[in-house]
């Protein structure tokens, strides 16, 4: 439930808010006497911090609607400003580059933007420029923990779980790969035989949640006595993005190194390069592929390894 919060807490606020827009220029139809509105200013500096940016990541980033965001984007592209074209991982993802043109116009931007604040500054002494400095950070940690809200957690897994790791797993790869039902078939089994035969001393399986919502799951299980093996890494197209993959593979390898494990090995396909992109961040090495078909596909399988015993 919300705290309540007085009038005088809310009127404060937004009497800052007034000032603090109305000394950035902010209210103005260009910022800092540029061409550029303050959305479209954010959208550059955004795209400026790094070399390529998904248009699904700026516009998590931003929190702009799809559709304005892809009118903008195409005026960016019709003023030259940047490139649209398809991710290497994934064609059906676009990827945006900004040309030198429009890291020349980030370039600029960011210079009177600076400008703009030294100015500021150099108004107040030492002492009042550090306090101001400590009050900003302050209002911006706060508000960046009220924004994040419910933090991700993993828990094990109760009455029902089960049933939805295989229901999701088997309607999400048919949707997104187009796989038919022997994927969840698979699915189906593995669950199937982690409950007929769990060693809760040496095996064990994870639920994310987030916001209180089911959004991922992985299992820890026995290959034999030196060797696990990591099964059923999911996590939902709704809150990729959030670590939630990464944070689920680190617990598997903690408890797989706790309990006493070697070695672990997991199995997936090629075509699955988020996944592939965290087990080679955790450590994971390619140690066979074939080419066969799998789950009404030609599909690459391959196998990873990681030593458990070296960090």
């Amino acid at each position: 439930m919300a705290n309540t919060v007085p009038d005088d807490r809310v009127a404060a606020v937004r009497a800052f808010s007034r000032s603090y827009t109305k000394f950035l220029g902010v209210l103005n139809e260009h910022l800092l006497d540029t061409s550029y509105s303050l959305t479209e200013a954010r959208i550059l500096f955004e795209l400026g911090q790094r070399d390529a940016t998904e248009v699904a990541e700026l516009r998590r980033l931003t929190g702009l609607d799809a559709g304005y965001l892809s009118r903008l984007l195409a005026r960016f592209e019709d003023s030259g400003l940047l490139r649209r074209e398809r991710s290497s991982a994934d064609a059906r993802r676009q990827v945006i580059r900004l040309s030198e043109q429009g890291r020349e116009g980030v370039r600029v931007l960011d210079e009177k933007s600076a400008r703009q604040i030294r100015d500021l500054l150099s108004r107040l002494t030492d002492d009042e420029q550090r306090q101001l400095v400590e009050a900003m950070d302050m209002i911006r940690q706060r508000l960046a923990e009220a924004e994040a809200g419910p933090r991700v957690r993993l828990r094990a897994p109760e009455p029902g779980d089960f049933g939805w790791v295989v229901q999701r797993n088997g309607a999400s790869y048919a949707t997104e790969h187009g796989w038919d039902s022997s994927y969840e078939a698979l699915a189906a089994r593995i669950v199937a035989d982690y409950l007929d035969k769990h060693d809760p001393a040496r095996e064990r399986a994870w639920i994310a949640e987030l916001h209180g919502e089911r959004v991922g799951a992985i299992f820890c299980m026995r290959d034999d006595d030196t060797t696990a093996r990591l099964r059923l890494l999911h996590v939902e197209a709704s809150a990729r993005g959030a670590g939630i993959g990464t944070m689920l593979v680190e617990e598997c390898i903690r408890f797989a190194r706790e309990v006493g494990y070697q070695t672990m090995r997991l199995w997936t396909v090629s075509v699955l390069a988020p996944a592939r992109r965290i087990y080679q961040r955790a450590g994971f090495t390619l140690v066979q592929e074939d080419t066969a078909e799998h789950f009404g596909h030609r599909l690459t399988g391959q196998t990873w390894s990681l030593d458990l015993t070296s960090r």
